[in-house]
């Protein structure tokens, strides 16, 4: 059974040093890019979102080649134990 977009998400950032909203579509891509929250403004808000609630942080952040800040998320092993343990 494939697991909600937004419990994905999480559970990506337990495999990775850091990601980007790009990197995370790009890795869900084949998955889920057909759902409908996989738009990049509804991916931001729900990374936001994760961050606020104390599940990522943010990394760093740059411009991309438009010109747009792009932030990078983390997940600290904290934060990756407290994901691994509410999405199996």
């Amino acid at each position: 059974m494939k697991r909600p977009l937004n419990y994905a998400m999480l559970k990506f950032f337990t495999t990775v040093d850091e990601a980007s909203v790009d990197d995370v579509r790009a890795a869900l891509n084949d998955e889920y890019g057909t759902h409908s929250a996989f738009k990049k403004p509804k991916m931001i808000e729900a990374l936001m979102t994760a961050e606020k609630n104390g599940l990522i942080e943010e990394a760093r952040f740059d411009l991309d080649d438009a010109g747009e800040v792009r932030i990078y998320y983390r997940a600290t092993p904290e934060q990756k134990q407290s994901i691994n343990s509410y999405i199996k």
